[in-house]
């Protein structure tokens, strides 16, 4: 059984590419986990079957040695003086005794053991469970949804028995908390309670949740409140070692507020602490509210005199000969700045070869440093990626030389196929792909100036989320399999249009597989002439 353990043990460190830290970014990457979490199972099964046996020759001896000694002692001379009876008495304490001792102490888990020790290296760390959670907030927040749809599984047009059980909220409100983000902890330590409440079973205590549910509340200036969750933690738990010093803390507070603005104590509300109890914290990004709405569909600002301007066609790059024949279907996405988007651009065998070969090589996406220049990861760009070359595959070479056809641009001076994998709730909030003035030397090193424009391919579709927005003129475009999007980043000036700061939705439901080519300004000087005003 060992040599089986090791076995599945080295075919599964020979595939499991995968390091730790980051997993939670890639959902590519995390359906490793899944045949690796079943592999466990099996060895632990194998483990179970062992002990089972190893019990069952135990039990054997016990019963056989029972009944033997039960004859023995009642006439232990009796017994004896049989030689037979003597003779296995001497060999079962020298010999038989010995072996029993010896299958005592087999230990059937080495192998197990040995088996998950093997993989732990490539199992989660707490970083890839705090960032699974975060993104949980960041879903709920982005989609605004309360923390009992995420508790029962119901998130929009997914039916699902994936459930969160009390001790799994606890632990979502902790790490809140534990990151001082006291407007989700509330939220969290809430769903805990009220499943409690309903009976639900768990290790954490009720004290345990009211303890931390209501400071956490206090920290949200809600005095009257964590004052009344307080005096049920000393009701539940008497003896509390913080509780009464709280709650008197607490009170004196509350006293000295009404006094200082001459008001009279008003009982906390009964309503239960819901989404929208409490005002959401403001961020670093202006945009906020706008972006989030996109990503849900609302606030979209494409009117009917927009629509009107929209068409579709037929694109042969300008006669291009590989298009003659088979030009590519392009729809309008917005007008101005125009978005456009092309059908059938990658078929199901092109897609799976880029995501064959990209895989082995995903790594946490990075963004440059705009004081630096330096590329490092970023809590709002939450995926993997990896760079492709044309020659490693004639499928990636196809793929850019169909860009070029279709855009009239040249792809020799572009950067490398980009491919991308977002993971649990996989965003990039909004951004620019073009160096602004403040950071002349994003691109220096390249040699090719700036990021003239982009051009996005969507991998995959998405059950939910994962849409490209544009907050600045309130566009969305959705992910569909094979398509792709593409829009200019600098006006004919080479000034930058700012109005294509764009950013990825986080990913709801799904997993989000794209690529892009981020094409530059060498080699275009008679392929996008100059225009006559900056904005041209």
């Amino acid at each position: 059984m060992r040599n089986r353990v090791f076995c599945i043990s080295w075919v599964l460190l020979c595939c499991c590419w995968s390091t730790r830290g980051e997993i939670f970014t890639s959902i590519g990457q995390m359906t490793d986990l899944i045949h690796t979490e079943k592999e466990l199972v099996h060895s632990l099964r194998e483990y179970i079957k062992a002990e089972e046996s190893k019990l069952a020759a135990v039990k054997s001896w016990a019963s056989k040695l029972d009944a033997l000694t039960r004859l023995s002692t009642s006439d232990p001379e009796g017994y004896l003086a049989h030689p037979v009876n003597a003779y296995k008495l001497m060999k079962r304490l020298n010999t038989e005794w010995s072996e029993l001792e010896s299958l005592v102490l087999q230990n059937p888990s080495d192998g197990f053991i040995g088996n998950i020790s093997v993989h732990r290296q490539y199992f989660p760390d707490a970083e890839d469970e705090t960032g699974a959670a975060k993104a949980l907030m960041r879903l709920q927040d982005t989609y605004q949804l309360d923390s009992e749809a995420f508790s029962k599984g119901k998130l929009p047009g997914v039916h699902s028995n994936a459930v969160l059980t009390v001790d799994d909220c606890f632990d979502m409100g902790k790490t809140a908390y534990n990151d001082a983000d006291y407007y989700h902890a509330v939220l969290w330590f809430q769903q805990a309670l009220k499943q409690l409440d309903d009976g639900e079973e768990a290790v954490v205590t009720k004290a345990e949740i009211l303890d931390y549910l209501s400071y956490s509340v206090y920290q949200m200036g809600d005095i009257p409140r964590a004052i009344e969750l307080t005096r049920r933690l000393v009701a539940v738990d008497p003896s509390h070692e913080r509780a009464g010093g709280n709650l008197r803390y607490f009170e004196r507070l509350l006293s000295k507020q009404l006094n200082e603005m001459n008001q009279a104590y008003q009982p906390a509300s009964e309503e239960p602490i819901q989404l929208g109890t409490y005002t959401r914290p403001k961020d670093h990004l202006p945009e906020r509210e706008s972006y989030e709405a996109l990503c849900r569909g609302e606030g979209l600002q494409m009117t009917e005199a927009r629509r009107s301007r929209l068409f579709c066609r037929y694109q042969d790059g300008r006669g291009n000969p590989r298009l003659l024949l088979k030009p590519m279907k392009e729809e309008d996405e917005w007008d101005s700045p125009h978005i456009v988007r092309y059908l059938e651009m990658l078929s199901d065998e092109e897609i799976e070869k880029i995501k064959e070969l990209a895989k082995p090589r995903l790594a946490r996406a990075t963004v440059r440093d705009p004081k630096t220049g330096v590329l490092t990861t970023a809590n709002y760009r939450v995926s993997k990626s990896a760079w492709l070359e044309g020659e490693e595959d004639p499928v990636i070479e196809r793929v850019n030389q169909r860009i070029e056809d279709i855009t009239g641009l040249t792809v020799q001076t572009a950067e490398l196929l980009q491919v991308a994998n977002y993971g649990v709730g996989g965003q990039y909030e909004p951004h620019f792909d073009f160096s602004r003035k403040e950071e002349p030397d994003a691109f220096k090193r390249l040699g090719t100036g700036n990021r003239l424009a982009t051009f996005l391919n969507y991998m995959s579709d998405v059950e939910a989320g994962g849409a490209t927005v544009f907050p600045d003129f309130g566009a969305a475009i959705w992910p569909r399999k094979g398509t792709s999007v593409f829009w200019y980043n600098l006006f004919r000036s080479g000034e930058g249009d700012y109005r294509t700061r764009h950013a990825a939705c986080p990913v709801l439901v799904g997993s989000k597989w794209v690529s892009n080519k981020w094409i530059h300004e060498r080699g275009q000087e008679f392929r996008r002439p100059c225009g006559l005003t900056e904005v041209d």
